[in-house]
């Protein structure tokens, strides 16, 4: 509310302003953040890869023989061969393993403050005459 006079009464008198009201202030902050996170992992792994071979081989020859004489005659001869062979052979895998895994995270924060201030307030001017001064105070 204002009240501008401006009125000049003629002479010295001279009004001045006067103003009264209601003052509204605000304080607004408003704050913001957003995030996110992703994350991989793969392994994979072979513990034990093995291969295995043996072989063995064996051989004799040889040659026998046996004569008698008391009595009556007895001779006997042998020829012989001994061979054998074995032989193995073995692959095998002991372990195989593999793992695999993601993760993805979003997150989003709002933080939001209002404050009002709120006052009243008067002021005013001087009123010159020449008889002598008066003030809003004076009354």
């Amino acid at each position: 509310m204002s009240d501008d006079t401006g009125y000049d009464g003629g002479s010295d008198v001279d009004f001045g302003h006067y103003e009264a009201g209601q003052e509204h202030d605000a304080l607004d902050q408003l704050h913001q953040a957003h995030g996110s996170e992703n994350d991989a992992h793969s392994q994979f792994g072979v513990y034990e890869n093995d291969h295995h071979q043996d072989t063995s081989t064996d051989f004799a020859q040889g040659h026998h023989q046996e004569f008698d004489q008391p009595g009556v005659v007895h001779a006997e001869s042998d020829d012989f061969t001994n061979y054998s062979h074995d032989a193995s052979v073995d692959d095998h895998v002991f372990a195989a393993e593999g793992a695999q895994d993601s993760h993805q995270a979003e997150f989003g924060e709002l933080d939001a403050l209002q404050q009002r201030f709120d006052g009243a307030f008067a002021e005013g001017t001087e009123l010159h005459s020449g008889e002598g001064q008066l003030g809003v105070a004076d009354k």
